[in-house]
């Protein structure tokens, strides 16, 4: 007779991907708050000049090291998620700006029901000493947009601390692809709005996570507030006519699986 289906493991095995450029200064910072237990740390390298996969294996001799294949935030987040084997996927930045010391919080909402964790800087709890006047009023405008043409209720749609069961990938749809030096549609910041969106149109469950977001410790940003801006625009236009994803195939299995003692999990990760 089987067994149930909350039988095995007591707890998900959690995968963190990290997308690196130039930020081997960053990252002693970064992995010395990684929760101790996770399962795999994932960083996708996107050709630093510096000594970022050297001071990452320095620090963490169990990392797994991937090289993104062309350019851009989405295309390292895309290349680190098909590398990932655990259970649930967080996806951080490097450059310190989101604590990896919140990731418990991402993962009790998982457990406790959710498909999706996002990350908010807007509800109680949350905060930023980074945003400025301009990306908090894009920010805005945007976040209101999408709400009303895909009957969301979002509160931070372009902050990219976030979590997800990794069958959800499915739902997604993001894929590595070929090689090159040029960006395509989808490789660059634009990319958490595209998760968003999916994520949303597949009418998976989202749980929003109180977060706070910190100034970058070293180098430079490669965000453009009106740049990218405008390549979220177009993102959350381009979505609409992308089909629905009707399969919820996702995270259903994943959740039956590690249910039972909920409570003992969230009080390890605390």
């Amino acid at each position: 007779m089987p067994g149930p289906l909350n039988a095995a493991p007591l707890r998900p095995r959690v995968s963190v991907v990290i997308p690196t450029l130039n930020e081997a200064r960053n990252l002693p910072h970064v992995f010395g708050r990684l929760p101790e237990d996770l399962y795999e740390v994932v960083l996708v390298d996107g050709r630093s000049t510096d000594d970022t996969v050297a001071v990452a294996r320095a620090l963490r001799p169990d990392v797994k090291v991937v090289l993104q294949t062309r350019r851009g935030k989405g295309n390292a987040l895309a290349c680190g998620f098909a590398a990932c084997t655990g259970d649930i996927i967080v996806m951080i930045d490097a450059d310190g700006s989101t604590d990896p010391a919140e990731i418990p919080a991402f993962v009790a909402a998982l457990v406790a029901g959710a498909d999706f964790a996002k990350g908010s800087r807007f509800v109680e709890g949350g905060g930023s000493s980074d945003i400025t006047r301009v990306r908090r009023a894009g920010n805005k405008g945007l976040n209101v947009l999408t709400n009303i043409l895909n009957g969301t209720r979002f509160t931070d749609l372009c902050y990219g601390y976030n979590a997800f069961w990794r069958s959800t990938l499915d739902v997604l749809g993001l894929t590595p692809g070929t090689s090159g030096d040029e960006m395509r549609w989808g490789d660059g910041f634009e990319i958490e709005t595209i998760i968003n969106v999916r994520v949303a149109r597949a009418g998976l469950s989202v749980a929003e996570v109180p977060s706070y977001e910190r100034d970058r410790l070293h180098g430079e940003s490669n965000l453009n507030a009106v740049t990218d801006g405008l390549r979220v625009l177009r993102s959350i236009a381009r979505e609409r006519l992308r089909p629905k994803h009707v399969e919820r195939r996702t995270a259903m299995a994943d959740r039956r699986r590690v249910r039972n003692s909920t409570d003992r999990r969230i009080r390890a990760w605390a």
